[in-house]
């Protein structure tokens, strides 16, 4: 059965970045990033793609993108035209969605997970958000609180929601 994780790093006001890049620094978001989505397909627009400097190891990269000549030197990405044709591609399997934030619209009522991790800030100057999270749709399952340490400015907590209704069939 195929599981579609929607993860991100957003702030208080769901700001994602600005000008292609993150608005912060956090080591040990990074980590858990790299342990929840290695070994698995991660779904992206181009410019989330191109915003690494390489691919990631041990992921295999499908890249939405309209432009219909755009290709990869890389064996590790595949290049689609839209969110459906990446879906078919991850049949009975766990994918991510990695961004960025019109990526992350569309996956919203097509995912079956969310690992959301909220930074403890709201940055103005962001131009790319991710989604308010309807409350009617989506519930909180697991939360797990970081402070602010030697290698974190900013405290954050990892949240995790599943769908309402597949919640409920599980109680």
């Amino acid at each position: 059965m195929r599981t579609l994780i929607m993860i991100a790093a957003a702030a208080e006001n769901n700001a994602l970045g600005k000008d292609n890049d993150l608005l912060w620094h956090l080591p040990d978001d990074f980590k858990r990033f790299k342990k929840l989505t290695s070994g698995h397909k991660i779904i992206m627009g181009r410019k989330t793609y191109e915003s690494f400097p390489k691919p990631l190891p041990n992921r295999t990269h499908i890249i939405i993108t309209r432009d219909k000549e755009y290709c990869t030197e890389y064996n590790e990405c595949i290049v689609v035209h839209s969110l459906d044709e990446a879906i078919d591609l991850v049949k009975n399997e766990i994918a991510f969605i990695i961004g960025g934030g019109e990526i992350y619209k569309q996956g919203e009522k097509k995912s079956d997970k969310i690992e959301l991790t909220r930074v403890h800030g709201v940055f103005e100057d962001a131009d790319t958000f991710f989604p308010e999270i309807d409350e009617d749709y989506w519930m909180l399952t697991t939360q797990e609180f970081h402070p602010v340490d030697e290698k974190h400015d900013l405290s954050f907590t990892y949240l995790t929601y599943v769908k309402k209704d597949d919640a409920l069939k599980n109680l």
